[in-house]
């Protein structure tokens, strides 16, 4: 057994002047009567049970106190032991936000499909650092690699299109997250790109972005999302929302040598199935297992120490108002 907090123990030293005290006051309390012998009250009847109880409340309460400190130190147990094995992985996400993202090919729209996914994917790995880059006609960082992924999240549900400048820089945003995942010191580093256009902004190429991921050993998958031929996206008119068939452009090209360059693999999503087919496998494929540690196993052992206190001192009581009660 093992305390979690063994320094209340020190305050079973207090104990000694509370027995030293007790000692004292029943010395002090005792009378003393002068007579010639003592043999009239040596018989067995002057020996009475309750001369021998007479001390047990002191010593219930000593116990008591000593197993409240108890309590305060806080008594675990090891006894066991389990092995186990975490993810060696660090991810980001980098994900266009683009207000091409808005068409409803997919549904209710892609932005908010690939958040769907994306968010039980996240779930779904919960040993892992996660990071989030949103990219349109520039790019930054909504999260940091992390394994909160409560607040990871709650990031990236206040993902809307249009919070940044519209475009769509992939050389920029790919760059932006490799930034991020470089000095991780995981078996294994990704990034899954997600777009569905043809890279129009930014300072970067793709391919070079590309290169640099190849030198910070970061395998990059690409996933291309739209539909084939047109796509339905709304319009703000005078008149309300209105639909018109728009081309999907989705440059394949780049994607895939973006995922050969760094090692890792090119996906087309042309509907919400497929998307989470996509996750799914990806999800899959990245699985790297590190060293097997054996730890040990706590569990909290305070519930009976505490019991016990409760016991000794309602024994106590009991002791003090019935059998060694005292008539005033």
């Amino acid at each position: 057994m093992i305390f979690a907090n063994p320094t209340y123990l020190y305050l079973l030293l207090l104990l000694i002047p509370l027995i030293a005290w007790y000692i004292w006051k029943i010395r002090k309390s005792q009378a003393s009567l002068q007579v010639s012998s003592s043999q009239a009250f040596d018989t067995p009847e002057a020996s009475s049970y309750k001369v021998y109880l007479r001390h047990a409340p002191f010593i219930l309460r000593m116990l008591a106190i000593v197993f409240l400190i108890v309590v305060l130190a806080r008594p675990q147990s090891t006894d066991n032991w389990q092995n186990t094995s975490t993810e060696g992985i660090d991810i980001v996400l980098a994900m266009d936000i683009s207000t091409s993202m808005l068409a409803e090919d997919l549904k209710p729209n892609r932005l908010e499909a690939a958040k769907d996914v994306a968010t039980s994917f996240i779930n779904g790995r919960p040993n892992d650092n996660i990071g989030l880059v949103i990219f349109a006609g520039e790019s930054f960082t909504q999260c940091p690699l992390t394994t909160d992924h409560t607040v990871l999240l709650n990031l990236f549900n206040n993902i809307n299109s249009g919070m940044i400048q519209d475009g769509t820089a992939i050389g920029l945003g790919l760059a932006n997250a490799v930034s991020r995942i470089k000095d991780s010191q995981a078996k294994s580093k990704v990034i899954i790109l997600l777009t569905d256009g043809s890279n129009n902004m930014g300072e970067i190429a793709p391919v070079t972005a590309a290169e640099i991921a190849k030198t910070f050993g970061v395998r990059v998958y690409t996933i291309g999302v739209g539909t084939q031929g047109e796509a339905p996206y709304p319009f703000q008119t005078a008149f309300g929302i209105q639909y018109q068939n728009v081309k999907v452009d989705i440059d394949e090209t780049t994607l895939k040598q973006i995922a050969a360059t760094s090692g890792g693999q090119y996906f087309r999503a042309t509907d919400n199935a497929s998307l989470r087919e996509i996750y799914s496998e990806i999800d899959q494929m990245e699985k790297t297992k590190i060293q097997v540690q054996e730890f040990s196993k706590k569990q909290e052992e305070y519930k009976t120490w505490a019991l016990l206190v409760f016991a000794l001192l309602l024994l106590e009581m009991l002791l003090r108002k019935t059998v060694l009660r005292n008539i005033p």
